[in-house]
């Protein structure tokens, strides 16, 4: 009799105890938020079929008119929070920095080639925080970047040169112009005219890393146990892939590092963040020095800028026109515009501005990660979701950019008493914690490309044999950093004066 007792009363514990916990789970999902809308999901899948591919920031913002400015998808598991409004933006990921800052680990990039030490890719820790000490301390300000404009008008004039001489390439002139700046502020290093070794290392693992983070490039992302699939297995060229990358990652890491640390012991180093840093009082970690160096490379995003800038030239006449127009009358055309003269180009800072709004170079940032669970704008958002701000929107709402499609400076200049629209450097850049740290010499280059080429070059859609005008196609890679695809251009000097100014250049 006690024993039946016994067993009902156990029973019955089990069985209470099963349906409280089940209840608990039934009213917590009936009392916590639900997720943003979005696209429906299929069962385990999700939405892996509704992730696109190409130009996805088109793709999430036509989705806003069904779903709104917060929208989730659910791929395997994983939680992607696009972000369709700047506000929301601004309230994630600056206001609650603290939680939204974090990275996700991809696989392919982060785990199997490398790219988790680099500040782009590396959690929000104290590894975090110690290259962004290195790196503000060279970059982060506006009186340390000054110390480094006349390296960045040197190495324009060079480009000017370059492009002279063979104006067809001209995306590998702005590359070793783009990468000469930076690896002299970084290791001291002067790159050579034409090829140069080092640049060709950095600009293949920059390219490779672009590869590696486009959505759903590659299924060991989504399905991590494949990386333990066998080499020999068929499906498992990406595990050779990830190696040979890896290798490429790590000449970048290393070759330029070890290059100024050897001119330093025989003592030819000229002055350069590593140099200072491997010099300095304080003790840092050789391995922390390295990634942060290599970290301050951003010469692909320059680069983008730049060739955007030459697409548009050619699209829009009037606007370089106008930008000669201004260059002649505040200089001349006796010589070039400098740093000193920016002030006084209204019109080509503005052609600036408009370079960075029109086709921004990074349409969808780099996606930030949830540390834990949170609720915004009344949805529940879960710990480890994934944060993609919609960078290119922001830049093309109508209600914030008027024809936000036309390349058009003006709307940056006051205009029959209205202000200028809004400074795409509010967005362009990213957001938070995790703002690029490099943006002021990014800017910087941008400007004296830009107005040192308007001052010399007539920049022109080309012809073919029989005299017709060759239309550019304006299509751009859906890459994280993305680029125009490649077109034909007309380069020439505006005038003999022009030309016998940039041929007397160093």
């Amino acid at each position: 009799m006690n024993s039946s007792l016994a067993k009902v009363s156990t029973l019955d514990v089990i069985l209470g105890a099963t349906t409280l916990y089940l209840l608990a789970v039934f009213l917590r999902r009936r009392i916590r938020p639900r997720l943003p809308p979005g696209p429906r999901s299929l069962p385990i899948i999700g939405n892996i079929w509704d992730v696109p591919t190409k130009q996805p920031w088109k793709v999430f913002a036509g989705w806003s008119q069904n779903w709104g400015d917060l929208i989730s998808l659910q791929v395997l598991g994983q939680t992607m929070v696009v972000v369709n409004s700047p506000k929301i933006t601004f309230d994630m990921l600056e206001k609650k920095s603290a939680i939204y800052s974090d990275r996700p680990t991809l696989t392919m990039a982060d785990e199997m080639v490398g790219w988790r030490y680099a500040l782009s890719d590396t959690s929000y820790s104290d590894r975090f925080r110690k290259y962004r000490r290195l790196i503000h301390s060279v970059v982060g300000t506006r009186a340390s970047v000054e110390e480094y404009l006349p390296v960045e008008e040197h190495e324009t004039r060079k480009f000017l040169r370059l492009t002279l001489a063979d104006p067809d390439p001209q995306v590998r002139s702005q590359s070793l112009t783009a990468g000469a700046i930076i690896l002299q502020i970084t290791y001291g290093y002067e790159v050579h005219d034409g090829d140069d070794p080092i640049v060709n290392i950095v600009d293949k693992a920059t390219d490779q890393f672009s590869e590696l983070v486009r959505p759903g490039a590659y299924l060991v992302d989504t399905l991590p146990i494949l990386r333990y699939i066998p080499d020999w297995f068929p499906g498992t060229k990406f595990k050779q892939i990830a190696h040979a990358y890896a290798g490429t990652l790590r000449s970048m890491v290393d070759v330029p590092f070890r290059l100024t640390r050897d001119q330093m012991s025989l003592g030819r180093a000229r002055p350069s963040f590593v140099a200072n840093q491997l010099s300095a009082e304080e003790c840092i970690d050789e391995d922390i020095i390295k990634w942060a160096a290599a970290s301050l490379y951003s010469g692909g995003v320059t680069v983008s800028s730049i060739h955007s800038f030459f697409l548009a030239m050619m699209l829009y006449p009037d606007v370089q026109s106008k930008a000669h127009a201004e260059i002649d009358a505040i200089m001349g055309q006796d010589r070039l515009p400098s740093f000193s003269d920016r002030d006084q180009l209204p019109y080509v800072e503005a052609l600036v501005s408009e370079v960075l709004r029109w086709n921004p170079v990074g349409p969808l940032g780099v996606p930030h990660r949830l540390r834990e669970d949170d609720i915004h704008e009344g949805y529940f958002i879960p710990k480890d979701s994934l944060i993609i701000p919609n960078i290119w929107k922001f830049l093309h709402d109508p209600e914030t950019y008027a024809d936000p499609e036309v390349f058009n400076p003006d709307r940056f200049l006051p205009h029959n008493g209205k202000g200028p629209e809004l400074d795409p450097r509010t967005y362009c850049f990213g957001f938070g914690r995790r703002i690029c740290p490099g943006m002021r010499v990014a800017d910087a280059s941008l400007f004296i490309s830009c107005a040192m080429s308007l001052a010399v070059f007539d920049i022109s859609k080309p012809r073919d044999e029989a005299g017709n005008l060759i239309e550019p196609v304006v299509e751009y890679s859906s890459n994280i950093i993305s680029h125009p695809g490649p077109f034909k251009r007309s380069i020439k000097p505006r005038s003999p004066k022009a030309e016998v100014l940039i041929s007397a250049l160093p």
